[in-house]
């Protein structure tokens, strides 16, 4: 799995979860709507939001900033 780390230029710098390895992958590519943190799948050359594990790290994160304040 991928993780949008931010966008440079018409690039989006991805993270991959397991080997940590960044890749710059074009924008043209990905999906319209794709923000920051976003988790992406890569299935046979196509990119998808995975929206269930997008949305279970937004909120782990968000529980964990609960907790320090």
């Amino acid at each position: 799995m991928l993780i949008v780390d931010r966008f440079e230029g018409e690039y989006a710098v991805c993270e991959d979860s397991e080997t940590l390895a960044v890749r710059n992958i074009p924008k043209v590519l990905l999906p319209k709507g794709l923000r920051e943190g976003d988790c992406l799948l890569e299935r046979e050359g196509d990119y998808v939001i995975d929206a269930g594990e997008t949305l279970r790290r937004r909120r782990k994160a968000r529980e964990l900033l609960e907790k320090l304040y």
